[in-house]
């Protein structure tokens, strides 16, 4: 790949990314009634810090730190070349 077609890849993704975060704003907005429930991973290197609102969030951002952690450890071995 050229310099060029990697930037494109990085604006594409970044502009993808920022789209995803408003539609996901949009669509968790509660109407006259509801609740919004939340959570997340922080990935640093290999180690997540998972957090959440209740048991139920907790635990499906467990299960992304699980796949983010064997994603970056699938990267490391590809790019370390083994």
């Amino acid at each position: 790949m050229d310099g060029r077609a990697l930037i494109t890849a990085g604006m594409v993704l970044i502009l993808t990314g920022f789209l995803l975060v408003f539609l996901g704003t949009v669509l968790a907005t509660p109407g006259e009634e509801g609740s919004v429930e939340g959570g997340g991973v922080i990935m640093i290197g290999p180690i997540p810090i998972v957090f959440g609102t209740n048991k139920g969030v907790a635990t499906l951002a467990v299960i992304l730190a699980i796949v983010l952690m064997a994603l970056w450890l699938a990267a490391a071995l590809l790019l370390r070349g083994g």
